[in-house]
């Protein structure tokens, strides 16, 4: 595995960010019928918020970025994007289990969504989530917190 680290997010990452959404969600899109060009970007400046993003660096150069949004009853995991020649290469676990360790510790539920046929689905489900609800495009997947007596 590649050394990384993560950061925090400015806003100034968001067109990185953007972009690379709009690079790695490409295919997925394209084969549920949803990609738009504009409309990709769009929605990641929309919903951008650095206040809880951390930006992943290989090398010291932008690789991905993460994002974990507070929520009443849960964490939200969104905006989880890695470069694609990194996927695969254990980083996307390493930065999953470090935010999944920090969340065990404030004992609420992890909540996400992924597409339909998204290779994802299946780092997540290794990671202990199971599916709550789909619907024809996306996946909403949860993960209790573990404590040493569950995990």
């Amino acid at each position: 595995m590649a050394d990384w680290e993560i950061r925090p997010a400015s806003a100034s990452d968001v067109e990185a960010v953007a972009e690379l959404r709009a690079v790695v969600l490409r295919a997925d899109l394209e084969r549920l019928g949803r990609y738009d060009e504009r409309r990709v970007r769009q929605r990641l400046r929309d919903g951008f918020d650095p206040a809880h993003t951390w930006v992943i660096e290989v090398g010291g150069a932008f690789a991905g970025c993460v994002a974990l949004r507070p929520a009443e009853d849960a964490h939200w995991l969104e905006h989880f994007y890695l470069a694609s020649h990194l996927q695969g290469s254990g980083i996307g676990s390493g930065v999953l289990r470090a935010l999944l360790e920090r969340c065990d510790r404030s004992g609420l539920l992890v909540r996400l969504n992924v597409l339909q046929g998204s290779p994802a689905r299946r780092l997540y489900e290794r990671h202990g989530f199971t599916v709550e609800t789909e619907d024809p495009v996306d996946v909403f997947m949860a993960r209790p917190p573990h404590t040493a007596a569950n995990s």
